[in-house]
């Protein structure tokens, strides 16, 4: 057994200075994620650093329509909140659609956000894998690969990103705020997870010591039609094999508004350019829908065993925009 020191913060300041001061550190949150992959030796911090009496525990509804949502708010509070629901319905069912309750119960937001790859490879410490030790190859690459990538990998990474909620914020353009030793900023949701290249080492565009204070969801998107979708193996208590979150606005007969992300085919919730930009301005016919869904799954490069992720994410993107709006007749 590894030793490890332990500091419960009593404030943000304080916990940056106490991960500043261990090197090898890490933030402790509900630990769903953090404590498993203790347990395996894949993660084997010198300290950790307690933030769960952090005063960043509520959703606090701003003037101006949005939402600021504190980094150590639980999954299920979040979900269940009257204005999440309300205003941003994609990010309440995203994450009734990860994991149990009762890890949901323990799972903060700023958690979430950071929590690693389920690729077998990585968790298995007898296998190689660049993203855990890099330089020792890719064990999935030619290996188990069906629930891996299809977008955006590298000759170094096919893992995916595992979260279901980080996908419905990069559609709704929310904005992830951190304080680190340089002061405060703030990083687009779609932006803060990193394309493996040739570092799959780093998940994140995280600064060293940076810690994860909230998450703020803009009011140009609080309100408009939002919507998630996963396919899973099974109906519960499982990973996506491919997801969808959209938001969509419809005004004059034309797509105004549109964000689009898939979860499931990339190191990092996928965001939909492609698609998004031929959308803006046209009717929301169902060929329109067709054109830019296939626009952008153009770019997949699917492995042996993983092409069927492609027409899956196809037709829960299809399904998706035709339930936020109904296709018109062209």
């Amino acid at each position: 057994m590894k030793s490890f020191a332990y500091v419960r913060a009593g404030s943000v300041q304080e916990a940056t200075e106490a991960y500043a001061a261990h090197p090898g550190a890490r933030y402790l949150g509900g630990g769903t994620n953090l404590v498993d992959l203790m347990k395996l030796g894949v993660e084997r911090p010198a300290a950790l650093v307690d933030v769960t009496r952090l005063p960043l525990d509520e959703v606090e509804e701003l003037p101006d329509g949005g939402l600021r949502i504190g980094a150590m708010v639980r999954n299920s509070d979040l979900a269940a909140h009257p204005a999440v629901r309300d205003r941003c319905p994609a990010l309440s069912q995203a994450l009734l659609a990860g994991a149990s309750g009762q890890l949901r119960n323990a799972a903060t937001t700023g958690g979430n956000l950071l929590q690693r790859t389920r690729c077998p490879y990585f968790q298995d410490l007898t296998k190689p894998c660049n993203k855990r030790m890099p330089g020792s190859g890719c064990g999935a690459r030619e290996g188990v690969h069906r629930d891996h990538a299809v977008l955006g990998h590298s000759a170094h990474c096919i893992a995916t990103h595992p979260s279901d909620m980080a996908v419905a914020l990069a559609a709704l353009d929310a904005r992830i705020e951190l304080y680190g030793p340089e002061g405060t900023r703030s990083l687009p949701a779609d932006g803060f997870h990193r394309l493996p290249g040739d570092h799959p080492e780093r998940d994140t565009e995280l600064r060293p010591g940076e810690l994860i204070t909230g998450v703020l969801l803009p009011a140009a998107t609080a309100g408009l039609p939002s919507l998630y979708r996963k396919a899973r193996d099974r109906a519960s208590y499982a990973f996506a094999l491919a997801s969808v979150a959209a938001v969509l606005h419809v005004e004059d007969g034309v797509v105004d508004r549109v964000g689009i992300a898939f979860g499931a085919l990339a190191h990092r919730p996928w965001r939909a350019r492609r698609a998004e930009e031929a959308l803006l301005g046209a009717a929301p016919t169902a060929a329109a829908f067709e054109h830019a869904v296939d626009l952008e799954l153009a770019a997949a490069e699917p492995l042996r065993d993983n092409a069927y992720k492609v027409p899956l994410a196809r037709r829960l993107a299809l399904d998706v925009l035709s339930r936020l709006a109904p296709p018109a007749t062209p």
